[in-house]
């Protein structure tokens, strides 16, 4: 199999080398360089694969390099590589780091720049993906190969558009646990305990988005069913929008859509 070399061995890392190890990719042919100790241990345990403590010659032979370090920390990552990697294909699981700067940073054309989420770890993540124009069609479905057993992927055409998927998906965990606190917060109030709080809730948001997946009507019809005017969801509603909390919601997401850009600003060019 072509060699899969990854930068950085963190949690994204794990979980995109624990997919392709599960659909069968041979661990022989990844090589993870970190200069963690315990993290290169912790990775060839786990799945297997080779390790290096920093970069060397041997990635000269490497089909397609995934870059997983903190945006921080790219360029002074990319310095020891960019000798060998530049006819690889390049796809970046980092927040903030533009393509421009990868291409720049490693003399290669051929990038996939990605946002993953941290559902990713349990496989149910959801990635958005922008690749260069010298990444043609069997990059991408490589990209897509090694990317699929983390969960859905969806590619946008404007590298721009990254910011839009940062806010939403990227994320848009935190904003899940989020309300989960606070249901749990309401359950404690109204008498139950925290953790059958946390337990209706959790089954509450699974639920309904398998059912929103799996119905072909709009999120706004499947809510409008649920609510009889004059019951109890309708006036839960009620209180939610004369608190603004769908405007406040959606002022969220656009700061967060801010911030990226703003990250790209600083890390990225």
């Amino acid at each position: 199999m072509d060699m899969i070399a990854f930068i950085g061995g963190g949690n994204m890392a794990s979980a995109v080398i624990g997919g392709l190890v599960k659909s069968g990719h041979d661990a022989d042919s990844i090589v993870v360089v970190d200069p963690g100790d315990v993290q290169r241990d912790k990775l060839h345990a786990e799945f297997g694969v080779r390790t290096l403590a920093a970069a060397d010659a041997s990635l000269a032979h490497v089909a397609m390099l995934v870059w997983a370090v903190k945006p921080q920390l790219f360029n002074a990552a990319a310095a020891p590589c960019a000798a060998f990697v530049g006819k690889a294909l390049h796809l970046s699981v980092m927040a903030g780091i533009r393509s421009d700067a990868i291409a720049r940073a490693t003399g290669a054309e051929r990038v996939v720049r990605t946002m993953p989420n941290t559902p990713a770890l349990v496989g149910q993540g959801m990635t958005g993906l922008f690749a260069r124009a010298a990444a043609g069609a069997a990059d991408r479905a490589q990209v897509e190969a090694v990317l699929a057993p983390t969960g859905r992927l969806m590619w946008v055409t404007r590298e721009d558009d990254l910011d839009a998927v940062t806010a939403l998906s990227g994320s848009g965990p935190a904003y899940v646990f989020y309300f989960v606190e606070a249901m749990m917060e309401a359950a404690v109030q109204m008498g139950l305990s925290a953790e059958q709080g946390k337990t209706l809730a959790l089954a509450t948001f699974a639920g309904a988005t398998s059912l929103a997946q799996a119905s072909p009507d709009a999120p706004s019809l499947l809510r409008e069913r649920v609510t009889s005017k004059g019951g109890t969801t309708y006036a839960a509603l009620t209180a939610l929008e004369a608190s603004g909390v769908k405007t406040a919601f959606v002022t969220a997401m656009k700061a967060a859509q801010q911030r990226a850009r703003e990250l790209g600003d600083e890390f990225g060019r």
